[in-house]
Order: C-alpha cells, then sequence, then structure tokens
C-alpha cells in the first residue's frame, strides 16, 4: 500500500477500529509499510483526541460510557480556507516561524505532506502538534519567559535566539488590521513579533476578513515589515482595494 499522509492514515486507522473492534501496531504498519514508531505516534495522538485507548501493542474502541463530548471548538471554515494557501506558499526543506495564534495554528494540519522543514515556534501548543507530523519536521523553540496572556514565549532570551537563525517565512497573525498602519494587537509584548519579522525574508500574515478594519492601540508590524496577507474572502471590495494600495500580496483564499 502507498504512504499516505498522516491525515488520511489516522482516518483509516479509525475506520478499521471501528470494524474490528481493536488494531495491533504490527498489523497497522504492515498495512502502511510503515515504522511501529509512526504508529505508535499516531495511537497517541488519537488517544489524546478521546477516539480510542491503546492497550499493549495496539489499541481498541473506546467504551460507549466513557465517549465525552469533543472539547474545544473546531477550526473554522476562514481559518482552513487561509491556511491552505499559506501551506502552498512553503516549499519542502523551508524554515519557517509559526507564532502562536488560533489561525496561524490552523497552517499545522497542511503539512503533513512537507518534508524536510525547520519550523521555529514560541507557542507549546503548536510545538506539541509539529511533534505529531509525519513527516515530523525539526522543530526549533524560542525559549524566553512565558506569557500566560498570548501563551507563548516571550521576551529577551527568546529574541537572542531568533537573531541566531535566519528564516525562509514568518506565518503570524493578527487581532487586527488597522488598513492605514498595519497589523494590531491587545498584547503589548511586540517586540518578539518584529524580531521574526526582522529574521524572515518573507512576512506572512494570517487573518480573518472580520479583522480587518479593526483598530487596536498597539501597533505590532507596519506594513512596510509585510509581505504577504492572506485572509478569505468575506473581504469587502473597498477593504480590498485599500490593502492593494499598501504595495503587499494581497491573498483572498476561497472557502471550499
Amino acid at each position: 500500500m502507498s504512504k499516505r499522509n498522516t491525515q488520511q492514515r489516522r482516518h483509516i486507522i479509525m475506520t478499521l477500529l471501528h470494524e474490528q473492534g481493536e488494531v495491533t501496531v504490527d498489523e497497522l504498519a504492515r498495512r502502511f509499510e510503515t515504522s511501529e514508531v509512526t504508529i505508535r505516534k499516531d495511537l497517541a495522538a488519537l488517544e489524546k483526541n478521546g477516539q480510542l485507548l491503546r492497550r499493549y501493542g495496539g489499541a481498541v474502541t473506546v467504551p460507549k460510557e466513557m465517549v465525552a463530548e469533543p472539547a474545544g471548538e473546531p477550526v473554522s471554515k476562514r481559518k482552513q480556507a487561509i491556511a491552505r494557501a499559506a501551506a502552498a506558499r512553503i516549499r519542502e526543506h523551508n524554515r519557517i516561524i509559526i507564532d502562536s495564534g488560533s489561525t496561524t495554528a490552523a497552517l499545522l494540519g497542511e503539512l503533513g505532506h512537507k518534508h524536510g522543514l525547520v519550523v521555529m515556534t514560541n507557542s507549546l501548543n503548536i510545538a506539541n502538534a509539529l511533534r505529531e507530523l509525519e513527516p515530523e519536521p525539526t522543530l526549533l523553540m524560542t525559549g524566553g519567559t512565558w506569557d500566560p496572556n498570548s501563551e507563548s514565549f516571550q521576551g529577551l532570551v527568546a529574541e537572542q535566539v531568533l537573531r541566531s537563525y535566519d528564516f525562509d517565512q514568518l506565518f503570524i497573525g493578527a487581532d487586527g488590521i488597522d488598513i492605514g498602519r498595519g497589523t494590531t494587537t491587545f498584547n503589548e509584548l511586540i517586540g518578539l513579533s518584529r524580531v521574526m519579522a526582522e529574521v524572515a525574508r518573507e512576512v506572512v500574515v494570517m487573518v480573518e476578513s472580520d479583522k480587518i478594519g479593526r483598530k487596536i492601540p498597539n501597533l505590532e508590524l507596519p506594513w512596510a515589515a509585510i509581505h504577504t496577507l492572506i485572509t478569505d474572502d468575506g473581504l469587502s471590495a473597498d477593504a480590498q482595494q485599500q490593502l492593494e494600495q499598501k504595495g503587499i500580496n494581497l491573498v483572498i483564499a476561497p472557502e471550499y
């Protein structure tokens, strides 16, 4: 059987599990022509999501009395569209930064088929999700001081670590887009975002259209620091025209 990407393989594992009631690591490794380490990683990720229970050598279905309502909100179609458009810009073996945030985190589901990536992040959630990808990218962490408001590492140590590298692309979100000034944020800790932009050859802002025109006091990245803005097809014609005049590459991602 030809090798499938992570999402496809895990979907098939769940289909087999529902049909058979149990699966073994050895059986799955032979079926997918992959390593037992990869299969154990799949089972661990599926168990973490509450989809199965691991046992020695394999996994079984979750008893009905243990099934709970799924926690957390699903990724919106707009975020998915933006993530697909962003992932299309990433070449294999690229060195990229993924900043913390729900929109940038949606990018992770689109990276399963990219080989040789080197990914820096300041987010523990993103770092943990990257470890579940196959092929697994080389993971770099900024370190620094944990900021509970942004749920990310910030500060001078993180900035110094970033300046030790250079990257092909930065993928960063925003709390708002001030069409006159650039990206804006509620967080006053903007130093790391600016260093991220300095060390990346392309700065890609990923933001939903309903945030465009939202003015927030803290300017994060001015237009001069931004190369590409990716948003969804809810963008108004007037806002589109104004953004195109900023000299950036505007990408409008359709939902489908």
